[in-house]
């Protein structure tokens, strides 16, 4: 009796062992993503703004940066770490902006045709990108920074020296005073440009959107909690979902009580009137569908194979170089298309510089959601959007209330930008010399 005892001890000890485990690699593995909550959570209480104002500036953010953010998964997945080349492809979907503007096409046809000009474009782009990342191969990051500088150089050439010369453009709106270059800023809203032309498109309130998706997240959370059938994923996953399950629970009261105007403080209620732009979302969820479906296709999986090992790859009769050159190609595609989402929500383009610090922005925003150089999610995607702009808002304001200068907010975002990556990409050299030694 005394041995079974000490057996069930030794089991139980055994248990709490690993869990501790599990928890210390949870926590080293998203240390990144919480202290960002942290230094979020102190920003909002900090900066005393109102909910109204953080929560609408972050709806705007979210639908206008997510789309950008996304792009940057299928190169981590085909082991090609952050794709700062994404640049090439906002300059891509600039330049098809420009055209549109002056050729005049307003509103929705507008969009449409920016979206369908920037293909090829983006495409010519991709794979010749992706042509010089095989040839650096170990080197990809450095080198889609590189590529990203240097395209800027003949991006700005063309636009600011090319037009009005050798590429013959007659537009006094868009045209400098002396006939050659492009104006330093274009607005988009001027004779009915695109400025707003996918989000104005349709609008719901928001608790009306949460509460439609938190009813789909139940069921769809149920299904998996319930059904007969689980496979050992779904097992090992179990935990999640009845995390997920409640909130939803959570999610559907909350919404409900705003939209019955029940039980709900004086403060919040103005977030009763806060909508959402329906048809940018579905473009959002769209890419995010297309990005769990690629996975499961041929392509997908030679993107997985590539992005685990180049030589079992060669191996396998996967062409390695043409894998990474559609990887980046696509990701080119997306961020020309992520490009014209976030410029018509701003409503101004500034011709040479709105894409300079896209893919920082956007790399920073990936790496805060949890991701790493070798592995990056739809979910790490969006939360790190989540929490990068939640700063972003606030931050000037805490500054200016904690230091009595809201500049220090400025530097202070800068200083974010670029110290995440350097964080993430130094756990990452630390975790792989960790493995390396177990």
């Amino acid at each position: 009796m005394a041995e079974i005892n000490n057996t069930d001890e030794i089991r139980k000890e055994s248990e709490n062992q690993s869990l501790l485990k599990q928890i210390k690699k949870m926590m080293f593995n998203n240390i990144v993503t919480l202290l960002f909550l942290i230094l979020c959570l102190a920003g909002v209480i900090l900066s005393e703004l109102p909910i109204f104002f953080i929560v609408n500036e972050l709806l705007t953010r979210i639908f206008r940066n997510s789309f950008l953010v996304l792009a940057l998964i299928i190169p981590v997945i085909a082991g090609m770490g952050l794709n700062f080349a994404i640049t090439v492809g906002a300059m891509a979907g600039q330049a098809a902006i420009i055209a549109v503007t002056h050729w005049g096409v307003p509103g929705i046809y507008g969009f449409i045709l920016c979206a369908i000009l920037s293909v090829p474009l983006a495409v010519i782009f991709g794979v010749l990108t992706g042509r010089l990342l095989n040839r650096t191969k170990g080197q990809e990051m450095i080198t889609s920074l590189i590529t990203g500088y240097f395209a800027n150089g003949i991006y700005q050439f063309i636009f600011l020296f090319g037009i009005g010369t050798f590429i013959p453009m007659v537009n006094e709106v868009l045209i400098l005073p002396s006939g050659v270059g492009i104006r330093n800023t274009v607005d988009l809203a001027k004779n009915n440009g695109i400025k707003y032309a996918l989000d104005d498109l349709v609008k719901f309130p928001l608790f009306n959107v949460l509460l439609f998706i938190s009813i789909l997240s139940l069921l769809y959370f149920a299904y998996k909690l319930f059904k007969k059938d689980i496979t050992v994923a779904e097992r090992e996953n179990r935990y999640k979902y009845i995390i997920y399950f409640a909130l939803s629970i959570i999610v559907i009261f909350i919404s409900t009580g705003f939209i019955l105007d029940i039980g709900i403080p004086k403060g919040l209620k103005a977030l009763r009137v806060l909508k959402v732009p329906i048809v940018t979302m579905f473009v959002v969820l769209f890419l995010c569908a297309f990005n769990v479906l690629i996975v499961k296709t041929k392509l997908g999986q030679d993107f997985r194979t590539v992005g685990h090992d180049q030589n079992i790859a060669k191996v396998s009769g996967i062409n390695v170089n043409r894998v990474r050159v559609i990887a980046i190609t696509i990701s080119t595609v997306l961020a020309a298309w992520g490009q014209l989402i976030f410029l018509q929500n701003i409503g101004i383009m500034n011709t040479y510089g709105s894409h300079v610090q896209i893919a920082l922005f956007s790399i920073a925003a990936l790496l805060v959601g949890g991701a790493s150089v070798t592995k990056a999610t739809i979910g790490q995607a969006l939360l790190g959007v989540i929490l990068f702009h939640t700063l972003f808002i606030v931050s000037p304001k805490a500054a200016q209330n904690l230091f009595g200068d809201a500049q220090i907010g400025e530097f202070f975002r800068n200083f974010v930008s670029y110290g995440v990556i350097g964080i993430a990409l130094g756990l990452h050299a630390w975790q792989r010399a960790f493995d390396k030694k177990k």
